[in-house]
């Protein structure tokens, strides 16, 4: 780690003591790789401890040295870290984890978020998660909702060894909870465009008479809230339900982690959907949105997923 790193991390914590009067040792520095930073550095700030916990907040400090190195003071960062950790002593962020011991208390807030597996190897290694291909489906637990945007963390393997249960129900489960939090949608891009207040078609509904577009073009599948909605199509009965609308099987392209395009296998091959998904990676997806490069198949026979190239 280089010296102007490693000074400006010193005086960031030694910064961060001085304005919260914490003891020293209440703020405290780790490399990447550990078993609670994952793959990025983080400078820890413990907030408080109780008998079963300690409330902890992890500063991504490889960020906060490049934007320093950018255009933005030492005291400016220690505001926002400041005013970061406000945030979450006032949230319910610190109540949610005291019990997630307990699976009874945190169960209704479970749900499940796509990463990819290969990219993401260092920070799902204590992660609860199954994978299809090269996507995980990965447990979170949702810590609080504000103007619709979600603050979650990982759950860890070791808390689904306290609550007794395996990660396949753990996971099954979320799936469910996932459902009902966001449901999954379809979306016609001409509505998309200029409709603001567009909110999908409800597919799932078996008496809404919808009929899905059949043809090579495919269809936008997501979720009411269109973040992370990627994970629709892994969500109970959704797969099914396409299949039996579309009367075949159908392809995969994950343009994002927020939406996949769900095309009739009968009417395109996946070779031809291949270059689209590049260019489509290369030109309206940004590197934090990326899911996959590969195209996967769902067979509606055997009622499975499989990456096909």
């Amino acid at each position: 780690m280089e010296t102007g790193y490693e000074t400006f991390v010193e005086a960031l914590r030694q910064a961060l003591i001085a304005a919260t009067g914490f003891d020293e040792e209440k703020i405290y520095f780790e490399k990447k790789g550990g078993r609670f930073t994952g793959s990025s550095d983080r400078l820890f700030v413990e907030c408080a401890v109780y008998e079963d916990a300690r409330e902890v907040c992890g500063i991504y400090t490889e960020d906060l040295y490049e934007r320093y190195q950018e255009d933005i003071t030492l005291e400016d960062i220690v505001r926002e870290v400041l005013l970061d950790v406000r945030r979450a002593q006032n949230s319910q962020y610190f109540q949610k984890t005291r019990n997630l011991s307990d699976y009874h208390k945190v169960k209704g807030d479970l749900f499940i978020r796509l990463l990819n597996a290969d990219r993401n190897r260092e920070e799902l290694k204590y992660a609860v998660f199954q994978t299809v291909g090269d996507i995980a489906l990965v447990l979170y637990l949702k810590v609080s909702e504000e103007d619709g945007c979600v603050t979650s963390i990982k759950i860890r393997d070791e808390y689904v060894e306290k609550w007794g249960i395996s990660q396949e129900r753990a996971i099954e489960e979320a799936l469910l909870n996932t459902y009902f939090l966001s449901p999954p949608r379809i979306y016609q891009w001409e509505k998309l465009f200029f409709d603001p207040e567009y909110g999908g078609e409800n597919f799932m509904d078996i008496v809404s008479g919808y009929e899905i577009n059949k043809e090579a073009v495919g269809n936008c599948l997501s979720t009411t809230k269109r973040t992370n909605g990627a994970v629709a199509v892994f969500l109970p009965g959704v797969a099914e339900r396409l299949a039996k609308l579309i009367g075949s099987g159908f392809y995969l392209v994950f343009t994002s982690i927020h939406e996949v395009m769900i095309h009739n296998d009968k009417k395109v091959a996946p070779e031809d959907l291949v270059g689209v998904l590049k260019d489509t990676l290369k030109e309206a997806t940004p590197e934090e949105d990326y899911l996959t490069s590969r195209i996967y198949h769902y067979n509606s026979d055997r009622k499975e997923f499989t990456c096909v190239c």
